[in-house]
């Protein structure tokens, strides 16, 4: 069994925004298996689905970005996983261009407050995630209201692109190992290019 947990947060106000990329990956894994992620347990949003052969699960923490540790470490505990082994984490990653993707098998929060709630709820760094770069190509000036913007309609055509090869590529780490998913998707050059 895998938890595939996207990152984000609950309610209406926060649907579309760039750092809810991880609840909408976990909505198309979800619509593509033909299963809905409603199940409340752990303060999350749960959802059983096959994808590429493997039974997954689907998660939503609803405890907000900066708790998400404490949903994804309950379910963890009750399911008796290995974290290393059998958890994905998807986020947005403001440090990499919008549509870049990138798949790692471990390593730091990177800054992200998500991120940074996961290790310390499941005290270790060892889990794959994929992260979803949402960089512009002009500067920030405020980070914080940058990532709770929503996407402009202009963009929903590109979102919805990225969002397939980013499910292209969680597929790929179920049916080949997280290995020969990096080698094939950490390098691709088919990234969207604009956000705005």
């Amino acid at each position: 069994m895998w938890l595939i947990v996207g990152l984000g947060n609950p309610g209406a106000e926060y649907e579309w925004t760039r750092h809810n990329l991880g609840f909408m990956l976990v909505d198309r894994l979800a619509r593509a298996a033909g299963r809905d992620v409603k199940r409340a347990e752990c303060r999350a949003l749960v959802g059983r689905a096959e994808l590429e052969g493997e039974q997954v699960e689907l998660v939503k923490p609803q405890t907000y970005m900066n708790l998400s540790g404490d949903a994804a470490a309950c379910l963890a505990q009750k399911r008796g996983l290995e974290i290393k082994r059998d958890l994905i984490v998807i986020c947005d990653d403001l440090a990499l261009p919008f549509g870049t993707i990138r798949l790692r098998a471990r390593g730091s929060s990177g800054g992200h407050n998500g991120l940074k709630s996961l290790i310390g709820a499941l005290k270790t760094d060892e889990f794959i995630r994929l992260r979803i770069g949402i960089q512009p190509d002009h500067p920030v000036g405020d980070a914080r209201r940058f990532v709770l913007e929503r996407f402009p309609n202009a963009a929903r055509a590109d979102v919805e692109t990225l969002l397939e090869r980013c499910a292209d590529a969680l597929r790929a780490v179920l049916r080949d190992g997280i290995d020969k998913a990096m080698a094939l998707y950490n390098n691709d050059k088919s990234r969207v290019t604009s956000d705005e």
